[in-house]
């Protein structure tokens, strides 16, 4: 039916045709599978799929879903940071944060970008963490005659750092996907999201300095009268944030908990705080339930339809055809590789979420760049594997910020006044990105700012 080339390199028509149905609107659960199962048809048509491997599916979904005690912590993790919501810690830490920075430049969109790092290592939702900000610190941030570009470019930049900071949920999935231990690669993503939280802050200090205009000081009215009451608002609004961070990211980091134990943990510890607060009512209980549910249908429903992507593509000799791929275009080094994906991981982001982007990127390249030699730089491995996770995250997280499709951009443009529209949200978000990019760059150059932790904890062989 088709010409023997076609045939030879089906997995490639394979690959194109998941991004062409990515445009198409359905679910993306719905198009990897079908895009799967259609493929294992034709390829049996063609006689290079033999329509019995459709039996292996169960087995290999059993094994990489159901019975997988990693992907326990997704539920957790998500209950978590919905419980979260509703326990107002966000709000308390906000107003202290505004107190203590009344005096720096820029000292409330300091503020958002502290409070979005903290909110990152307690929730690892960015959906939640993008629209909980914009409720909590745009008012403050209008009322204080801050620009719009840089009051919504700081919301949504500070709001999409959970998905690289850990507890977080892409890090959880990237786990499983490409065979590394979850721990390690929280340890691997701690000090590049520590920086790019830093690069954040340092932008804003010197565009608050040589711009006053856009980032007015809050003066120093603000705030209780005494010494005692300030230290007792810091108490009370750090206490909180910080109980839940060590409960959860310092018990695996003490090796007390693997990261699925710790997930039950902070769970728990999600609904205490929201008790303390006096917001644990059983409507907001069903509430979060509900929430939660129905996110952890979508995830675990996504890596069904993944499971079947990847095997059919495998099956129809993807990986073979992706080295002959890179070779044909002369990419033949670690660096160029590496390079060639970068490049391709950012140019998906305006077009894809994160959830796609792995699903695409991790199963085709993650292999070929695992054996591949970058000089002295980074050990073969283990060592690549996680400095390529830990980069591929840090790259996708432009990907909740770059249009026409950033997902923190539609969360945000469904939480702002009517008079933020999105040509104030694109332009906000520019600088922002730069400078992820430069954290990636970074990243690159430096390695051992992913693999210094890992390596000295022992998690890496």
């Amino acid at each position: 039916m088709f010409p023997d080339y076609i045939v030879d390199h089906l997995a490639v028509v394979m690959f194109f045709a998941l991004i062409a149905f990515m445009f198409i609107g359905y679910p993306v659960a719905f198009r990897l599978g079908a895009c799967g199962v259609f493929f294992g048809l034709l390829g049996y048509y063609e006689g290079v799929f033999n329509i019995v491997q459709f039996a292996n599916l169960l087995p290999r979904l059993y094994g990489q879903a159901v019975s997988n005690q990693v992907l326990v912590a997704i539920p957790m993790f998500i209950f978590m940071g919905t419980m979260l919501e509703k326990s107002r810690v966000a709000e308390d830490l906000l107003y202290t944060l505004q107190v203590l920075l009344r005096r720096v430049p820029g000292g409330l969109a300091i503020s958002v970008t502290v409070l979005g790092t903290v909110m990152a290592a307690t929730t690892g939702i960015v959906g939640a963490s993008v629209v909980m900000l914009t409720l909590i610190a745009l008012p403050a941030m209008m009322e204080r005659q801050y620009s719009k570009e840089l009051s919504v470019g700081v919301i949504a930049s500070a709001g999409t750092l959970g998905i690289l900071i850990p507890p977080s949920i892409m890090l959880v999935i990237m786990g499983d996907l490409i065979g590394l231990s979850v721990g390690a690669l929280f340890m691997g993503a701690v000090i590049p999201g520590a920086l790019l939280s830093v690069l954040y802050v340092v932008y804003i200090m010197v565009l608050a300095k040589l711009k006053p205009n856009l980032a007015p000081s809050l003066g120093t009215e603000d705030g209780p009268s005494t010494k005692l009451e300030l230290w007792k608002m810091v108490f009370r609004s750090f206490v909180p944030p910080a109980f839940l961070i060590g409960l959860v990211l310092g018990s695996i980091f003490a090796g007390w908990a693997t990261p699925t134990e710790a997930s039950g943990v902070g769970a728990l510890g999600a609904i205490i705080l929201a008790w303390a607060n006096k917001q644990l009512t059983m409507k907001v209980f069903k509430e979060v339930m509900h929430s939660s549910a129905l996110t952890n249908a979508m995830v675990f429903f996504i890596i069904f339809g993944a499971t079947m992507f990847s095997y059919v593509f495998r099956a129809l000799g993807g990986d073979d055809v992706v080295v002959e791929l890179l070779e044909a275009m002369g990419l033949n080094t670690g660096w160029e590789v590496l390079a060639f994906v970068m490049a391709l991981v950012f140019v998906m982001g305006f077009f894809f979420d994160w959830i796609e982007i792995c699903l695409i990127v991790i199963p085709v390249f993650g292999p070929i760049l695992g054996k591949l030699d970058f000089g002295s730089a980074v050990q073969s491995g283990q060592p690549v594997l996680l400095w390529f996770s830990i980069l591929l995250a840090t790259n996708m997280q432009s990907a909740f910020l770059t249009p026409p499709f950033g997902f923190a951009l539609f969360y945000m443009k469904g939480t702002v006044p009517k008079d933020i529209t999105m040509g104030h949200i694109y332009r906000g978000i520019i600088p922002f990105v730069l400078i992820q990019l430069f954290a990636v760059f970074l990243c690159i150059v430096y390695p051992d700012l992913v693999l210094y932790l890992p390596r000295s904890m022992g998690l890496l062989d």
